[in-house]
């Protein structure tokens, strides 16, 4: 196959090998790139990554960069530094033509030339973009609703939480005092659950500083529209997590649902009415959009039809893993159920993806997935957690620090795992830091203020 040119002017030797063309940044992306690029002989193929962000984003401590115990560029991995031996794209595929081996690619080189995308042939495709929010069509949702699931949002839902404090702490009206402390989060699976937590937690300790702000001022609601929270943990320490919530006074609704948020008001299903100036929106991911403009086998449920060796099924060259992929789990008792597409079966998909895109290559066999699901592990703020391990359950202390060790020995890159033990270890001696840096999504407000305009309103 006479290979197009990759954007940014690189064209491969004449006599290079395959191309594997590897679509997304995340656990898959990143871990089976990582392994093609130790495994793969000089010549033997290229590898090109093709991501929205420069960096793959470990997930399971935006709740902790959110609360300021971690530092947001250390739940980051820099994809360029990783991956030196790959090529590295920033855009994201818009559309898959696997029957001519064609990805349409929008990058931010095609934007700015205005090109708006270019076409990227490969021999062998790994779709792993992830998935999306899965939103309603609640109204006012798409116009105050914050979603949780990038390092942006989690450091924005932290500056503006404080934010609110501040204003509450300045305003003279109770209406948007009580409007302003009062927040509601929308999903009970691990982001809500965790990212309410966490924040709960600092917002309580910052209280403390504020001459007219009590921690009982502020008020904290997790709707979850069935009837039980953290359903991964079991359905027992999910019952003490609700527990454990409500004992700090916050408002755990199950069987309800978000109506509506406009006009700045949070009506549920149950009737109540909350005027509150915070929505965050955690209740579910679905497919990438990709999936549904390729040409590739998908399930009911818009995932790619996968076989027990993490190819598409039906489609050769075609492989995926994680959020994107219905993959047959081996382990289980039951006939057709799938893996889990969460982060413990993505990283392990990865490494058996990749041995099978060189075994493929080099016409060797391919070996099945098989994991049998280890358990979870969900913090509830610090000091606080719940787990269920190999049939064993935990919960306060002893949970929270299992949540700990563990992420900290999956974050990717030894120079991160430092880092983060490092911050924990001075954030132990030290207080919390309890400063809003709304300011840098507007960097260039004073200079712009200081040359006569004016400064921008916030929305």
């Amino acid at each position: 196959m006479v290979k197009a040119e990759i954007p940014g002017g690189t064209t491969p030797a004449p006599t290079s090998g395959a191309r594997i063309l590897v679509v997304g940044g995340g656990y898959v992306g990143m871990y089976t790139a990582l392994r093609l690029q130790r495994q793969l002989k000089s010549g033997e193929a290229e590898v090109v990554v093709v991501s929205p962000a420069p960096y793959m984003t470990y997930q399971p401590f935006l709740p902790e960069a959110a609360a300021g115990n971690i530092s947001p560029r250390h739940v980051v991995v820099p994809l360029r530094r990783v991956l030196p031996g790959c090529k590295i794209l920033i855009g994201e595929a818009t559309a898959i033509d696997h029957a001519t081996r064609t990805a349409t690619l929008r990058t931010v080189g095609s934007e700015e030339e205005g090109t708006g995308t270019v076409d990227l042939t490969y021999d062998e495709l790994v779709l792993a973009p992830g998935s999306v929010s899965r939103t309603l069509p609640v109204p006012g949702l798409a116009e105050h609703g914050v979603g949780f699931k990038s390092v942006e949002e989690a450091i924005g839902l932290r500056n503006h939480v404080i934010e609110q404090m501040d204003i509450a702490s300045s305003t003279r009206d109770p209406a948007i005092r009580d409007a302003a402390l009062t927040f509601v989060f929308v999903g009970g699976g691990f982001a809500g659950v965790e990212a309410l937590a966490e924040l709960e937690d600092m917002a309580r300790y910052a209280s403390r500083y504020y001459h007219n702000i009590k921690a009982d001022d502020l008020k904290w609601i997790l709707v979850e529209a069935t009837g039980r929270i953290l359903p991964e943990v079991g359905e027992e320490m999910g019952t003490y997590a609700v527990r454990e919530l409500r004992a700090r006074n916050i408002d755990v609704r199950l069987d309800t649902r978000l109506d509506s948020c406009e006009d700045r008001v949070a009506v549920l299903s149950d009737g109540a009415r909350f005027p509150t100036r915070t929505v965050v929106w955690t209740a579910g991911v679905k497919p990438h959009p990709v999936l549904a403009a390729s040409d590739l086998p998908l399930d009911g449920r818009g995932r790619l039809r996968c076989t027990t060796k993490l190819a598409v099924d039906g489609a050769e060259h075609a492989w995926a893993a994680g959020d994107a992929a219905a993959v047959p789990d081996m382990t289980a008792d039951e006939a057709g159920k799938e893996c889990a597409p969460n982060a413990q079966h993505a990283v392990r998909q990865a490494r058996v993806l990749a041995e099978n895109i060189l075994a493929s290559l080099r016409g060797e066999p391919l070996q099945d997935y098989r994991h049998a699901y280890a358990g979870s592990v969900a913090s509830l703020g610090l000091h606080k957690g719940v787990a269920h391990v190999y049939g064993r359950k935990l919960k306060g202390y002893p949970a929270w620090l299992m949540h700990r060790v563990y992420h900290l020995s999956r974050v990717p890159t030894f120079n991160r795992k430092a880092r983060v033990l490092a911050e924990w270890t001075l954030s132990g001696l030290f207080k919390r830091e309890i400063v809003s840096l709304g300011s840098l999504e507007h960097p260039r407000a004073e200079f712009e203020f200081a040359a006569g305009g004016e400064r921008p309103k916030k929305p």
